[in-house]
């Protein structure tokens, strides 16, 4: 008698998950799910604690408040998948954002050509902080430390702490206005981080950048032109922050010295809540401006509450290591499935 041995023809087939398991490894599986699901849980929390969150009139408040921030977190996410930082561009806005007031109300300038020439000082000066630390071969870090407060006190300068008034209502639109029912700021928000997440994603420039902030030398050997590429980015930057800028003083009708001030830390926290690494080469501006709309949700949710200015920071710090350690849990995963 002879013995024989069957061997299946076919893989036994896995056992299927549970439907909400089968979701979160999807998301999971997705580099945004954390940041995706923590926006969701605290977007959940604030509707069930608060029934004036998920209201038209605190929606349009909310999205109004994230364009400005957001615009100046695409430039900062940007720079830090390139490998770099600049601290220097909530000064930059508010030296475009004072420049225009000056122009507008002081020199008379046509109010839609001073917007245009606060537009190219914002991207001159990211454009002198790139020239700056490629030619110097400065960290940035320390470089746009400085630079901030050149520009910074080129404001108090001009202004010598007095707020600019009188600024025309012709580009009241421009903060204040509403496009079927969205914010004109938010919707420019979107516009500009559709261009710029299309350059990132479908252009040879946009993995440029990926390439240069995985391993600069060896994106150098490889023949990239690394110094203006880097310069590029800083440029864009300062375009943007000085978009913001400008929108600003739309929104307030007046020309703060004050611009700027907490557009500091806020895009550097949202860029890495969004799951941009600060060491380069990993990280979207998509998930980077999740982080801003985190960040904008937590200090509305304060106000909604009525918590304590003694507890604010605590409350916002809690929140923040929780999306986190959303992003650090799909990170894990993903390295594991790798």
């Amino acid at each position: 008698m002879s013995l024989e041995t069957t061997f299946p023809t076919t893989p036994p087939t896995p056992p299927r998950l549970p439907p909400l398991r089968r979701l979160a490894a999807r998301c999971m599986r997705n580099p945004l799910g954390g940041v995706i699901a923590a926006l969701v849980l605290i977007f959940g929390v604030s509707c069930l604690l608060s029934p004036h969150f998920l209201t038209g009139f605190n929606m349009m408040i909310m999205a109004r408040a994230l364009a400005f921030i957001g615009l100046v977190t695409i430039g900062q996410s940007i720079l830090m998948i390139l490998g770099e930082l600049d601290l220097s561009v909530g000064a930059i806005g508010g030296l475009a954002g004072i420049t225009g007031g000056m122009l507008m109300v002081q020199a008379g300038l046509n109010p839609w050509l001073s917007l245009v020439l606060c537009l190219l000082l914002g991207t001159a000066c990211g454009m002198l902080n790139g020239v700056l630390i490629t030619q110097l071969r400065l960290h940035s870090l320390v470089l746009t430390i400085g630079m901030a407060g050149v520009y910074g006190g080129a404001i108090l300068v001009a202004t010598k702490g007095v707020a600019i008034t009188g600024v025309p209502v012709d580009i009241s639109f421009l903060g204040r206005g509403l496009i079927y029912g969205v914010p004109v700021p938010f919707i420019v928000l979107l516009a500009c981080l559709g261009v710029v997440a299309f350059v990132m994603v479908r252009t040879p420039l946009g993995r440029y950048v990926y390439a240069i902030g995985s391993n600069p030398e060896a994106a150098r050997m490889l023949g990239l032109r690394v110094d203006a590429i880097r310069i590029a980015a800083f440029a864009t930057a300062g375009f943007l922050s000085a978009l913001a800028g400008i929108l600003m003083v739309a929104r307030l009708g007046t020309a703060q010295p004050s611009i700027g001030d907490t557009w500091v830390l806020a895009p550097i926290a949202a860029a890495v809540i969004g799951g941009v690494a600060t060491t380069g080469g990993l990280g979207s501006p998509v998930g980077a401006v999740l982080g801003a709309v985190i960040i904008g949700m937590i200090e509305n949710i304060i106000v909604l509450f009525g918590i304590s200015p003694y507890w604010q920071s605590v409350v916002s710090g809690g929140i923040v290591v929780l999306a986190i350690s959303f992003d650090s849990l799909a990170r894990r995963y993903l390295h594991r499935e790798a």
